[in-house]
C-alpha cells in the first residue's frame, strides 16, 4: 500500500513541475518578438563613414536618374523604411541594371563598376533578408550597415575619379 501512495505522490510532483516550466517558456517567446522592429534610432546608431558627393561629382551625376533613385532608397532606409525591399524584386533588379547601363561617361571606369557590383550584392542580400520571417534584428541591422557602407564607397570612388580627372599634369 505504501508503494501506491509513493507512486501517486511522484506522479503529482512531476505533473506540477512540468506545468511551471511550460508557463515560463511562453514568457520567453513573447519578449523577442516585440523588439524585432527596426527604428530610426537603431539606424542612427550604426557607425560608418558616410561619404557624400563633392560639387564636381554632383555636376557629373546630375542627370543620372538611377543614382537619384538609389539616393531616395538610402534616405528611406535611414528613416527605417524598408518598404522598397518587401516583395519588390523586379524593381530592384531594374534599378541595378539602370545603374550599370546609364553611368555617365565622366565617372564610368572599372573601379566604379566594381563598386556598383558590390552594391548590387548588398542590395540583393538586404532584400532577401528583409523578406525572411526568421531574420533577427541584429542580422538586418548588420546588412543595412553593409549596404550603407557599399553606397558610401561608391560615392568615394566617384569623388576620386572626378578628382583625378581634374588634375592637370604639366609635362616638361
Amino acid at each position: 500500500m505504501n508503494f501506491k501512495y509513493l507512486s501517486v505522490l511522484c506522479f503529482l510532483v512531476v505533473a506540477f513541475s512540468c506545468k511551471k516550466n511550460e508557463e515560463q517558456s511562453d514568457v520567453t517567446f513573447d519578449k523577442p518578438n516585440d523588439s524585432l522592429e527596426i527604428k530610426t534610432k537603431d539606424i542612427s546608431k550604426i557607425k560608418y563613414t558616410d561619404y557624400i558627393l563633392d560639387s564636381r561629382t554632383e555636376d557629373v551625376t546630375i542627370n543620372w536618374n538611377a543614382y537619384k533613385q538609389l539616393q531616395d532608397v538610402i534616405k528611406n532606409i535611414k528613416k527605417a523604411d524598408l518598404s522598397f525591399f518587401h516583395n519588390n524584386t523586379k524593381e530592384i533588379k531594374e534599378l541595378i541594371n539602370n545603374l550599370k547601363q546609364t553611368i555617365p561617361s565622366n565617372v564610368n571606369s572599372p573601379s566604379i563598376l566594381a563598386r556598383i557590383s558590390a552594391l548590387e550584392t548588398k542590395i540583393l542580400k538586404l532584400e532577401s533578408l528583409s523578406n525572411l520571417s526568421t531574420t533577427t534584428k541584429d542580422e538586418l541591422l548588420t546588412n543595412i550597415k553593409e549596404f550603407l557602407i557599399a553606397f558610401s564607397n561608391l560615392n568615394l570612388q566617384m569623388n576620386k575619379k572626378t578628382e583625378n580627372d581634374n588634375i592637370i599634369i604639366e609635362k616638361p
